[in-house]
């Protein structure tokens, strides 16, 4: 008789010096993570009076400090982490006027957790690659409630000794940690991650919709079957507060939107098709034109009541 062995939890990283940019609704319980776990973190955020936010909360008890700009915070640090918005705020991170990039140091590490586009994280894997410095392309699944709660699912694009560098340090706020490929197939995986989201998110909303129109105890049918083969993270977390008629919160449709267009945009330049993806990105659209933006993604059933 076999004995299947428990997984064994990553080994915890040993300190090192992190600067941590984009402190948003993501960026800020990760940093704190990793303040929590012994690392030297030093943040910076675009809106100053967020950064002083969370110093205040979390980081300077475990002394963490806080810098004006990305280059400032990155000077003498062996990792750089970012979380923010889209191409063009990574871009102005790592190579703007005040970007990380120029006072990084010869074999630093630099994770990107920002949901970007393939190109964006191969041009700044090459332009770290001739300065010295590995760029590995790491968007994450797992929402907020993910990052709080220290769970994330992390998918990795780039060198292979990179990698394992910062895998144990990404463990500090993440379940999985994985490398698809090089540079971009990261970014690429999480393109494949939120085309199934979108596609189980319109069936979800057209399922609860049809189970309203014909009169069923909903939360009752839910509660069937999610323990069957329709099961999904979105039916387990959405489902009830879609019944409910509650979206005043998780991931945004704006954002999605954002993730949409970077999915379309890849589909087009590899050949693929994503024709139930196009359809969904016009609901979105349809939602957006009625003032819903902030509204979270499975707002989608609000076009069917």
């Amino acid at each position: 008789m076999s004995v299947v062995s428990p997984p064994v939890p990553p080994a915890a990283a040993a300190p090192v010096t992190i600067a941590f940019l984009g402190l948003g609704v993501m960026g800020a319980p990760m940093a704190g993570h990793l303040a929590r776990a012994g690392h030297r973190v030093r943040v910076f955020n675009r809106t100053a009076s967020k950064a002083q936010d969370w110093l205040t909360a979390v980081g300077q008890e475990h002394g963490a400090s806080s810098w004006a700009t990305p280059r400032l915070a990155a000077q003498g640090a062996d990792v750089v982490i970012s979380c923010v918005g889209a191409d063009r705020d990574l871009r102005e991170v790592a190579l703007g006027e005040h970007g990380a990039f120029s006072s990084l140091g010869d074999g630093a590490v630099w994770v990107d957790h920002s949901t970007t586009s393939a190109e964006v994280a191969q041009e700044l894997a090459a332009e770290g690659s001739a300065r010295g410095i590995a760029f590995v392309d790491a968007p994450v699944s797992g929402g907020n409630l993910g990052a709080i709660n220290g769970t994330l699912t992390v998918m990795c694009g780039g060198e292979a000794a990179a990698f394992e560098r910062v895998k144990p340090v990404i463990h500090a706020y993440a379940r999985a940690v994985t490398l698809l490929g090089p540079a971009g197939s990261g970014q690429r995986a999480k393109m494949v991650n939120q085309i199934c989201v979108a596609g189980v998110l319109q069936g979800l909303a057209e399922a609860l919709a049809f189970g309203e129109k014909a009169g069923l105890d909903m939360p009752a049918v839910l509660e069937v079957i999610r323990q069957g083969a329709a099961q999904s993270w979105q039916m387990e977390h959405r489902g009830p507060t879609m019944l409910q008629d509650r979206f005043d919160f998780g991931f945004a449709v704006d954002l999605m939107r954002k993730d949409l267009a970077l999915c379309l945009h890849e589909a087009r330049h590899i050949g693929a098709r994503l024709p139930a993806t196009a359809l969904v990105d016009q609901f979105y659209a349809e939602v957006q034109s009625q003032g819903g933006g902030r509204w979270d993604t499975s707002s989608l059933i609000k076009l069917l009541r």
